[in-house]
């Protein structure tokens, strides 16, 4: 398989002022942990960051991440990242260095494919859950998942059982976790205008914040 290369900057202070500083620089802020090894600071190039995270694997790509100055190579994967919802910009960043034969557990997003029966008879989808935990080899861990959701109909729902799941892997959710519905329209609207009010205006935050952020 093939991995993608990521340089990286190391990094000697924490805390709040310098992740700021680092920032003002245009750089993202990120630890690379794993194996039992003390957690190295580092500091990234968004750019680079982005496009490591764009390739088919998306963000479950192996990734090369090497210290610039340094020759060797630490495979990883990304563990968790933080986005600012307003901007888009990363904020944060966590590398987990992995050995390619090691089972690791993560999240992956659920794809929703086909228009579902229901949303053509006047429906609204309501998208429940738009991921789950998996446990698989550091290889075998996909992209995403596929749901087709084609023949679902008003007041039907979709589970983590409906999902097609590669050999392998394991979905660490409940077979009867509920991860779509086909709400009537009128009840979809109220559900619609209820999140619009609670909705939180803070970062997006993929997987926990990291020990630093806090």
């Amino acid at each position: 398989m093939e991995y993608v290369n990521l340089v990286v900057h190391k990094r000697d202070v924490s805390g709040t002022r310098a992740v700021r500083r680092l920032r003002r620089q245009g750089l993202v802020p990120g630890v690379l942990y794993g194996h039992g090894k003390p957690a190295t600071m580092l500091a990234v190039e968004p750019r680079a960051l982005r496009e490591a995270m764009s390739t088919e694997a998306g963000r479950h790509a192996v990734l090369n991440v090497t210290f610039e100055g340094q020759k060797r190579a630490h495979k990883a994967v990304v563990k968790e990242f933080q986005v600012d919802k307003v901007t888009g910009e990363l904020l944060h960043v966590d590398l987990q260095e992995v050995r390619l034969d090691e089972t690791i557990e993560t999240t992956v997003a659920v794809h929703f494919e086909g228009e579902a029966r229901g949303v053509k008879a006047g429906g609204l989808l309501d998208e429940v859950l738009r991921e789950v935990t998996v446990r698989g080899k550091v290889t075998d861990i996909p992209e995403h998942l596929s749901l087709d959701i084609s023949d679902l109909g008003v007041n039907e729902t979709a589970t983590v059982a409906d999902l097609q799941v590669p050999e392998g892997l394991v979905v660490l959710e409940a077979p009867d976790t509920v991860l779509c519905t086909i709400l009537p329209r009128r009840t979809a609207e109220a559900v619609a205008a209820e999140l619009e009010e609670t909705a939180p205006a803070e970062p997006e935050v993929v997987g926990k914040a990291s020990a630093e952020e806090e």
